[in-house]
């Protein structure tokens, strides 16, 4: 993503949310080429996605129109798979022009070398989600799952998704959760002192923390919360609401 200003926007959970934010996404997808000339999406854009070998969610076609229109006007788009959307495949890479990475990735971010990861199974404060964390990434699992017809399986995800919601819920688990992850990226940034950023989501929580030498901890918070989204360029990391 060697654009010198990238959009970063995360946890817009489509598919799931009310009308309104799934309408004000769409209105910041086409907005972006005036915020900025790539966008990151790190994870949980969708609320569910699943590619099988010729069925897409149909519930997700304006969305992916929407995304397939701000290719064609230019805009480099990489998506980071979240734990409700690290199931992509050649539809995205393929049909829409989108990189697409199923886990962490190391990418260069307006010339800062960034580690961007969702964040689930990162600080997890439930035995129950870092069990489900384990499963869902199995291969095993997936190979199942991809045996199922897509109708049950998109069913099964729907209800399963209910359920993790109610875990997030509790403001004081998210808080915990925010903390253990400032506390992740503030120990990789020391390790590693290559990376210029370290960008994560999952938590919901917005946060940006800089160093003194100029390297920063970034997670832009939930679109389906406030509309938040962050900008990052080679001299400045900020957080914005979309109105």
């Amino acid at each position: 993503m060697s654009g010198s200003r990238v959009v970063v926007v995360a946890d817009a959970h489509l598919g799931q949310v009310p009308t309104a934010v799934e309408t004000a996404f769409h209105r910041f997808l086409d907005a972006v080429p005036d915020l900025g000339d790539a966008l990151l999406v790190n994870g949980d854009l969708f609320d569910f996605w699943f590619e099988y070998a010729a069925v897409i969610p149909r519930r997700h076609f304006a969305s992916v129109a929407k995304l397939a229109a701000l290719r064609a006007r230019g805009i480099p788009i990489t998506l980071v798979g979240g734990n409700h959307d690290r199931w992509g495949g050649e539809f995205l890479t393929a049909d829409l022009g989108i990189a697409f990475h199923g886990g962490p990735a190391e990418l260069d971010l307006a010339g800062r070398r960034a580690f961007v990861a969702h964040g689930d199974g990162l600080a997890e404060q439930h035995r129950s989600a870092r069990l489900l964390h384990r499963l869902t990434r199995h291969p095993l699992t997936i190979r199942l799952f991809r045996a199922l017809h897509p109708d049950l399986g998109f069913r099964l995800a729907q209800r399963l998704s209910g359920r993790l919601a109610d875990t997030t819920r509790d403001r004081a688990v998210l808080d915990r959760a925010a903390a253990a992850q400032a506390r992740y990226a503030r120990a990789l940034l020391e390790r590693r002192p290559e990376l210029g950023l370290v960008v994560l989501a999952h938590t919901h929580r917005p946060a940006l923390e800089r160093l003194p030498d100029g390297r920063a901890y970034l997670n832009p918070g939930a679109f389906l919360d406030g509309c938040r989204y962050a900008v990052v360029t080679a001299t400045d990391i900020a957080l914005h609401t979309f109105r």
